[in-house]
């Protein structure tokens, strides 16, 4: 009997720097990405993120206690410092350093100050950008890991190139580690991350279509039924983030109502309708909020956050099987590659 090839390593230095098994972290999704879902994905070999942006440090203290009861694995809490008000920014990581958080994903406009502090205090630095020259910043301010993010990406864009090509303008210019976010959703995805050097990817997308994502059912049905061309990116999604701010969504009764406008509305003139609930809390129609399990009222006007791999994703499995399944395809693929190509296996 011939004897079977070794399995391929999917195993890079990001491995080692964050702790986890597979390079596959779960993007900080707000709202989506609570201690149920980092959890799983920890559990299943990838790095979770807790998505706090906004979020009261009371909250961030009852998701983080739960996440270490789940699992013990390490993780990261995600915060967005520029759309965030100071006060409250403060609060959160104060509130997060009190807790013994080692590690923070940070998102949207650098700033040196706040990734200096987090720094001083032990903390690992994730920082997610959508330019060169953010990168740069990023890197200057101390950021331990680079998250090169696409307009391919579901949610918050802040740039306009695509994943790849900017990730690897980014490692033409850094040694940190580069993890590619934006319409990957499959192993084919991860093993194109790798081969052009990148140490892993970042998925939103393919974790908010799981058991465990706290994505309203409604949202997680919209996006298995959608393909990327379903996908837009507008600024119309804007209260609660500054002027500019713009989101890729599925296609809703609102984008279709701008009639290919998609970009330039200011948060400023836009009306403060109230269009749904969670809980007792209000949710406006043009606000970033996404529909959750709490969430009732017109959800279909709400901002459905998808990324361009939309049209992969046909099932809402647990994440433990999709990490697996993404996974074991990128073995596949390696495992298959010829012997000039086995530079992409790291």
């Amino acid at each position: 009997m011939s004897e079977q090839p070794p399995e391929a390593s999917l195993h890079t230095r990001l491995c080692d720097l964050l702790g986890c098994e597979v390079p596959v972290l779960l993007a900080g999704m707000g709202g989506v990405s609570r201690w149920e879902l980092a959890a799983a994905v920890a559990n299943a070999g990838g790095y979770g993120i807790l998505g706090m942006v906004r979020e009261s440090p009371d909250l961030i203290a009852k998701e983080v206690t739960a996440l270490r009861a789940a699992t013990d694995r390490p993780f990261a809490v995600n915060l967005i410092p520029a759309a965030t008000e100071p006060q409250l920014l403060e609060a959160q990581i104060t509130r997060c350093l009190d807790l013994g958080v080692s590690a923070f994903s940070l998102f949207w406009d650098v700033m040196p100050d706040v990734v200096a502090r987090l720094k001083n205090a032990g903390g690992l630095v994730l920082h997610q950008v959508g330019t060169v020259a953010a990168a740069r910043m990023a890197e200057d301010a101390g950021a331990d890991v680079i998250i090169a993010q696409g307009i391919e990406a579901g949610g918050h864009v802040h740039g306009r190139s695509p994943a790849f090509g900017l990730a690897e303008r980014i490692l033409s210019e850094t040694d940190l580690p580069v993890v590619v976010s934006g319409g990957i959703t499959t192993g084919e995805g991860l093993v194109a991350a790798l081969a052009i050097g990148a140490s892993g990817v970042q998925c939103g997308t393919a974790f908010l279509a799981t058991e465990e994502s706290f994505a309203h059912p409604y949202h997680k049905s919209r996006l298995v039924a959608a393909t990327g061309e379903d996908t837009v990116l507008t600024d119309v999604f804007v209260l609660n983030w500054p002027k500019g701010a713009a989101v890729r969504v599925i296609s809703n009764s609102v984008t279709d109502g701008l009639q290919g406008n998609f970009m330039g509305h200011d948060p400023a003139t836009l009306p403060r309708e109230t269009i749904a609930h969670d809980d007792d809390q209000p949710r406006l129609r043009f606000s970033t909020d996404s529909p959750l399990r709490t969430t009732t009222g017109d959800l279909e006007v709400m901002a459905l956050f998808a990324g361009q791999g939309a049209g992969t994703i046909q099932d809402i499995p647990p994440a433990a099987k999709r990490l697996a399944d993404m996974t074991a395809q990128a073995r596949r693929i390696l495992q298959g590659a010829a012997p000039n190509d086995r530079k992409a296996t790291p």
